[in-house]
């Protein structure tokens, strides 16, 4: 580096009348020499030159002078391990983007959080009126078993269908902040976890109503298939919410798509005898079972309406109505468990995906 000396400044000779003012007056001659002190010497400083890297260099050393701290290198291809980790680190992000969506939602109205649970309680309470009053079902309770599949599809829907969009509406945040991008459909997936639990209270206040127990000795086996949903839905959110910044059109293909999943979850029909046989003589149970939502809601169905073979509710018909299939309870776990390690592999697929993606976000938004 190359090194400058700054001599001391010499006073021009035009100015020497206006620097004279502030100047001690000359001693005459024959006169004693002052006992005033003597100016200091200016002492020669090193000034880094601008046109051999001074600039950086001068910024190293100021750098130097206030100790190191951690550098963040930003890349277009961030390692799938290395997101991972930033996810963990933004884990409050996550939960403050939860809160804020649930907040956002129900802004500035008077119920609140009371609309989560006020919109299936009125659904629930037009199915009832509607399948025992004008379309007789003899199914008992068939509110509960109809309900208890709806509560894993509204979760996989709303997760599904707000993580969608969620990049390109919230292009302004993408675009100037540095932050992971998956996070804000991971949030979509933890706003609808938290309407679920809303929900989930509907259901036990029409238990009780009903006087309807679940089994109590298998509650425990709702975890693992929740945690298969969740997974699930992650997977699918991320992926999406990439695809949907370069293909607008996925958005509105992912909801009249939805619409035809919804009938292949067991939820307002009954799964065995009609459908079972029907499946299973062209040999497609296999397809109809392969469908990560359906396992998922024959485990809630299972656990919350408990009832395989009840009796009929029609008047003078004393006759068992098949409404749960007989399979052990093994293969619910297996199914359930299946669907989890199946969604963990296609969920770090999906961040890989969205990785790649990611990098052209700012130019397409």
């Amino acid at each position: 580096m190359t090194e400058v000396h700054a001599e001391p400044e010499q006073a021009a000779p035009g100015a020497a009348g206006h620097a004279g003012a502030n100047m001690p007056p000359a001693a005459s001659p024959g006169s004693t020499p002052s006992s005033a002190p003597a100016a200091p010497a200016v002492e020669p400083t090193t000034v880094p030159a601008v046109g051999d890297g001074g600039v950086l260099g001068a910024r190293a050393l100021r750098g130097t002078t206030r100790g190191h701290k951690p550098v963040r290198v930003v890349a277009a291809r961030v390692p799938l391990r290395q997101r991972l980790v930033e996810l963990w680190r933004n884990r409050e992000l996550l939960a403050f983007l939860v809160r804020k969506e649930i907040k956002v939602k129900y802004k500035n109205s008077v119920l609140g959080f009371f609309w989560s649970m006020l919109n299936p309680a009125l659904t629930l309470a037009v199915f009832w009126v509607l399948f025992t009053k004008f379309l007789p079902n003899d199914t008992p309770n068939f509110v509960i078993y109809m309900f208890s599949a709806l509560l894993v599809w509204n979760l996989f829907q709303t997760a599904v269908l707000g993580a969608t969009g969620t990049i390109v509406n919230n292009g302004g945040i993408v675009k100037k902040v540095a932050f992971p991008r998956e996070i804000l459909a991971l949030a979509s997936v933890g706003s609808a976890f938290v309407f679920f639990l809303f929900q989930s209270i509907v259901l036990v206040a029409f238990m009780v109503g009903f006087r309807h127990a679940p089994r109590w000795g298998e509650l425990w086996t709702v975890v693992p298939a929740l945690a298969a949903l969740m997974a699930f839905a992650a997977a699918l959110s991320v992926f999406l919410a990439a695809v949907n910044v370069y293909l607008r059109d996925t958005q509105h293909l992912v909801e009249v798509a939805l619409m035809a999943w919804f009938w292949a979850v067991p939820a307002v029909y009954l799964f065995p005898v009609r459908v079972h046989d029907g499946l299973a003589r062209y040999h497609l149970l296999w397809l109809y079972l392969g469908n990560p939502v359906t396992p998922i809601a024959m485990t809630f169905q299972r656990v919350f309406y408990a009832q395989a073979d009840p009796l009929s509710t029609q008047r003078h018909v004393h006759q068992l109505v098949h409404v749960l299939p007989h399979y052990p309870l093994q293969w619910y776990l297996a199914m359930d468990c299946s669907i989890l390690g199946v969604s963990l592999v296609l969920l770090l697929g999906a961040l890989a995906v969205f990785g790649r993606l990611e990098g052209n976000f700012a130019e397409e938004l």
